[in-house]
């Protein structure tokens, strides 16, 4: 069975790679906060208008980091409920809802598998770029109860760096994996254990569950980097944060800089299209 561990509550396989393990996140919160692109505005209110337009209307953002999508989308929500299973991750979201005067968003720490909502609350359900990392088909069938009908379950995807095939992105990509490879000497996981990696995998599940798709779409904005915004994304991630190269992280900035520098512009930017992608499903009324 291999060794075991616990964190916020979820169990830790340590024969698991190190970057889909529950506690992959860690030391990473504000980096995540600080270098991820936001949501583009344009998705954003899409799924706003697909949302039944209730009274008061309710979000509940699962895997929410420090808050991405929680504190984008309270403006536009009577209440919010935001979970996350890394305890810094939401210290710091609670920290940016004070500093903006955000109070309708309720914060939880803890597994999204093991989270507890009353039937039918939500109007809107999102996952963002996490989805590939739960347990998919309980997700999915706990969103189903959590929903009221004709709500909208969401998950969410952004293209930057790691999964873009742009020249100074796979260089970007490639210094990155030399500098992990012993951490990840089989190179690192794309989703969960026993979780098909596919998007189109990801659909099927979701549509077992009883939802029905009504959209797949890709919002592209125009993105121009720094090479500190560069690192701090990196760094942000669960394959090349600070925690996982260690001592080697001076070593792998300065790499990294010699490897970007041919690829900017005149003025030090490196200039990116970034594709977010969104998949929408209505639970049947």
């Amino acid at each position: 069975m291999g060794r075991k561990a616990r964190w916020a509550g979820a169990e830790i396989r340590m024969s698991d790679p190190r970057n889909v393990r529950p506690d992959a996140f860690v030391g990473t919160a504000e980096a995540y906060a600080r270098w991820r692109p936001p949501y583009p505005a344009a998705l954003l209110d899409w799924l706003v208008h697909e949302a039944p337009q209730t009274p008061t209307p309710r979000l509940l953002d699962l895997a929410t980091g420090p808050g991405r999508m929680a504190l984008a989308l309270a403006g536009r929500f009577a209440e919010v409920w935001a979970l996350d299973l890394e305890p810094e991750m939401i210290a710091v979201a609670r920290a940016a809802a004070a500093e903006g005067g955000i109070g309708n968003v309720r914060w939880s720490v803890g597994p999204a598998e093991a989270f507890e909502a009353p039937e039918g609350r939500f109007d809107l359900i999102t996952v963002g770029e996490a989805f590939h990392r739960l347990d998919q088909p309980l997700i999915a069938a706990k969103a189903r109860g959590w929903l009221r009908p004709g709500g909208v379950f969401a998950t969410m995807g952004g293209g930057a760096i790691l999964n873009s095939w742009g020249d100074w992105q796979r260089a970007a990509v490639e210094v990155a994996r030399r500098w992990t490879a012993k951490r990840f000497p089989n190179g690192w996981a794309q989703s969960r254990p026993g979780v098909d990696p596919a998007h189109e995998a990801h659909i099927r599940v979701v549509e077992a569950a009883g939802f029905r798709l009504v959209a797949d779409r890709r919002f592209a904005v125009r993105h121009a980097w720094t090479f500190e915004a560069v690192l701090g994304y990196l760094h942000s991630t669960s394959v090349a944060s600070r925690r996982i190269l260690g001592d080697e992280a001076d070593g792998f900035a300065a790499a990294l800089q010699a490897a970007l520098a041919p690829f900017a512009d005149a003025d030090g930017l490196l200039q990116d299209e970034i594709a977010f992608g969104c998949t929408l499903f209505r639970n049947p009324d």
